[in-house]
């Protein structure tokens, strides 16, 4: 029997929010990453922690371990893939994987086994727009030796998420540009782009025992996705879609902001909403999209001459939905502010910084970070350095 009974509370090392934690394939063992670069490995059975570790002055943002469960591989903020066994021993580093941080990594569940080494296949993907394919071999001398055998840049944006099917055939990666690609993963070779998400796709997963692939994105969707029989010459196509967002897909409305509605489409809107019997006190009023924001109380009892308080209190509910589905389903995330959740006058920087807090602490160690971008980018976050400066240090006479 299901009772979602917490059956026990770990605490993490440190005072650093947890950003990442990972089962072994055994079950046997739980490692723990945080914001500060620290580790914990813990007996998964016995819920005891087993021994600390990490590295400093990074944020853990990934991991994955090895289909063995005698590895696991972490990901930071700074680009760095590291490798480590049971004891926290640090097995092998690969600097700079990524520029600019890596999003997410997954070992292939398969392992390819030789006369002197084992093999492993690890994917990873980060803010460089590039999904990557390593070759993560073990010596029988003891040694490691980690190689890039595929740079995949089919996506256009930070690549945020990556996954491997359950025979490790078949890799798949979402990207901040609303992209889903699934690939060949022996060959690396493109085999299906998915442009059903609206917004950033942040999550994917192959199902361990059906050929179903289930995205989640910032659009406030998990789309499922079916793999067709690839002899028949299908595709994948969308087998459900399942959203938290409530507002309204009406043609047309959803695609425009509530303030440019014409008088036509409040009048539709009314009708949609069942308020049919107001479209004449709307239309003798003149009231369009910015109009009906601005209602009130008062004014619908003294200007419209509604005199129903129930018929004027629906209304503003409608009204204060609309706002929360305008926000919710009709503007695109690259247009509002990702601290304020306002408009955004402009959406190129506002789309680079949401993509960046995605996998960055908004922090005085974040702005460290800033130091090892390149000059285009320091140059397009120069409004976003000095109004998190201001969090922190408070308001400043001038911005320089």
């Amino acid at each position: 029997m299901v009772t979602g009974d917490i059956e026990a509370v770990l605490e993490h090392p440190g005072r650093s929010p947890v950003r990442i934690c990972a089962l072994s394939p055994d079950s046997a063992h739980l490692v723990s990453g945080a914001s500060d670069g620290t580790l914990a490995l813990w007996n998964f059975p016995s819920k005891k922690l087993s021994r600390t570790g990490g590295v400093s002055d990074t944020t853990m943002v990934a991991c994955s371990f090895s289909p063995c469960s005698q590895m696991f591989m972490t990901g930071s903020t700074y680009g760095d893939l590291r490798l480590w066994d049971l004891d926290l021993n640090h097995l092998l580093a690969e600097k700079n994987a990524h520029d600019l941080g890596v999003s997410c990594c997954s070992f292939a569940p398969s392992i390819l086994s030789g006369s002197q080494v084992v093999q492993f296949r690890l994917a990873s993907c980060g803010q460089d727009c590039h999904l990557k394919i390593w070759a993560i071999s073990k010596f029988t001398s003891g040694g490691f030796k980690m190689i890039l055998l595929h740079t995949l840049a089919g996506q256009t944006a930070p690549v945020l998420c990556c996954a491997y099917s359950s025979d490790g055939q078949l890799l798949v990666s979402g990207s901040v540009d609303k992209s889903v690609k699934v690939y060949d993963a022996n060959n690396a070779v493109l085999l299906y782009t998915l442009n059903q998400h609206e917004r950033y796709v942040t999550a994917c997963s192959f199902s361990p025992t059906s050929t179903l692939i289930a995205t989640g994105s910032m659009d406030k969707t998990v789309n499922i996705w079916r793999l067709e029989d690839r002899c028949s010459g299908h595709g994948f196509k969308e087998e459900s879609v399942e959203t938290s967002c409530k507002g309204k897909a009406t043609a047309g409305l959803s695609k425009l902001l509530v303030a440019d509605w014409s008088e036509r489409d409040v009048t539709e809107w009314l009708v949609e909403e069942g308020l049919e019997g107001l479209v004449d006190k709307f239309k003798a009023n003149n009231i369009d999209g910015t109009e009906l924001l601005s209602l009130t109380k008062e004014t619908l009892a003294s200007e419209l001459g509604i005199e129903s308080v129930g018929l004027r209190s629906k209304l503003l509910r409608k009204v204060e939905e609309l706002k929360n589905d305008s926000v919710c389903s009709g503007i695109p995330d690259e247009f509002l502010c990702p601290i304020t959740r306002e408009l955004m006058r402009d959406p190129v920087i506002a789309a680079g910084i949401s993509a960046f807090l995605l996998t960055i602490d908004v922090s005085v160690k974040g702005l460290k970070l800033l130091e090892r971008f390149s000059h285009f980018v320091k140059s397009q976050l120069q409004s976003y350095i000095y109004f998190t400066g201001t969090l922190f240090n408070g308001p400043t006479q001038s911005s320089a």
